[in-house]
């Protein structure tokens, strides 16, 4: 692929940074006082250190039936509290979806074809946006150095780097386990919410990490905590010496 290309899907990137600028006549606020954590659902607060997404991290997502809401619930309070977001690499995302679980879509930027550039238009997304989640590097063969690049970047900036997939070297990693629907009995009924076990491992926690049973989605398409759910925190047993 040429050069134009290139530049097109570039010019894209910048493109929908200008377009956001332009909706916002005021400076965009910081979504927290100190601007060093964006804020998330409290059932998912509990969950991670610091109570939200630190800004310069990299929070990775590994494929799951319930990633996308996962990524949705990631998105939701922090845009609502003033926070913009780009996706990159998700044709097919559901923006129905998106807005049912509380992602202010005026505030979320969609590039859902980067192609090869993908590696350049996150690194633009970067330098304007919030919250900056990738898909398809794999795919893309983006390369451990071109992985750390972006993590680089992304504590630049003061963004978040969100990796749809595997991602080595993430300071979170966030997957989903024992999933199952609510509302069918016996063969009938209507799927009234997901219950799933989120489980975060990475910097700031014990080694066993935490994991809370969640709806997601729950009835009306934001998260909830699943009923009699704990937040799990695995005990560490010290060994005589």
């Amino acid at each position: 692929m040429g050069a134009p290309a290139v530049a097109d899907r570039l010019e894209l990137a910048r493109g929908l940074l200008r377009r956001m600028e332009d909706r916002s006549a005021a400076v965009r606020p910081a979504p927290e006082s100190d601007g060093r954590v964006l804020p998330v659902a409290e059932p998912l607060a509990r969950l991670l250190p610091g109570g939200g997404l630190r800004r310069g991290s990299t929070v990775a997502l590994p494929p799951a039936s319930a990633a996308t809401s996962l990524l949705f619930a990631l998105l939701a309070e922090a845009s609502a509290g003033g926070a913009w977001a780009a996706v990159v690499g998700r044709p097919g995302l559901g923006l129905v979806a998106a807005a049912e679980a509380g992602v202010r879509l005026e505030r979320l930027a969609l590039v859902p074809e980067p192609g090869p550039d993908l590696m350049a238009v996150t690194v633009a997304l970067l330098d304007g946006m919030d919250v900056v989640a990738v898909a398809g590097a794999e795919r893309a063969g983006v390369r451990a150095a071109e992985r750390q690049r972006l993590a680089a970047r992304a504590r630049q900036r003061g963004a978040v780097l969100v990796a749809l997939g595997a991602w080595p070297g993430a300071d979170l990693e966030l997957s989903c386990a024992d999933v199952g629907w609510r509302g069918l009995g016996a063969g009938a009924g209507r799927l009234a919410a997901r219950q799933v076990r989120v489980r975060v491992h990475g910097r700031g926690l014990a080694p066993g990490g935490r994991s809370a049973g969640l709806l997601l989605p729950a009835p009306g398409g934001a998260v909830a905590a699943a009923p009699d759910a704990e937040v799990v925190v695995p005990h560490i047993e010290k060994v005589a010496g």
